[in-house]
């Protein structure tokens, strides 16, 4: 099972290599790793998806606190939470498709942000899912090149995380 969890750290230099080496020493993987800053600028958010049952992810959060900058660790399960990614894909595109192309952008209510004479770039936000599907569809195109950036997360409604 995929756990999303946002760890709340002191925006200090290192701060994110002893996190990751954590996960590394542990011989947990991390599937998906954002960090940046938060409102207050003093403190950073990480968020990242590590794959285990509920006794690794206890464990996750046990180590995870013991680090001297980690202030919150916080489980956010997707029911509860809203979840988002960045995706840009730079697609093979030419006269005859392009129309075609912007369909399918349309349908999965993307921006296309740059056209050139062989490719357009695509900005999608959504779910895992969401992303996934488009890149599918655009793949008889040809994928020239594809950036995803890691799930970004935040619980719904008054509670934090």
């Amino acid at each position: 099972m995929k756990h999303t969890i946002a760890v709340i750290v002191n925006n200090r230099p290192g701060v994110l290599s002893r996190v990751s080496n954590l996960f590394s020493r542990r011989a947990f993987n991390i599937e998906s790793l954002a960090v940046g800053p938060t409102q207050d600028e003093s403190v950073s958010r990480i968020t990242l998806v590590a794959k285990g049952d509920d006794a690794v992810l206890e464990q996750i959060i046990k180590q995870l606190y013991k680090l001297i900058d980690v202030i919150r660790v916080y489980d956010l399960p997707a029911a509860s939470s809203v979840e988002r990614e960045l995706s840009l894909i730079k697609v093979a595109a030419n006269a005859a498709n392009r129309s075609e192309i912007m369909q399918v952008v349309d349908i999965f209510r993307g921006r296309i942000v740059n056209v050139s004479e062989d490719s357009m770039i695509i900005e999608l936000t959504g779910d895992e899912g969401k992303i996934t599907g488009i890149e599918r569809l655009l793949a008889k195109f040809g994928i020239k090149e594809l950036v995803r950036t890691g799930k970004v997360a935040i619980s719904r409604g008054g509670g934090e995380g």
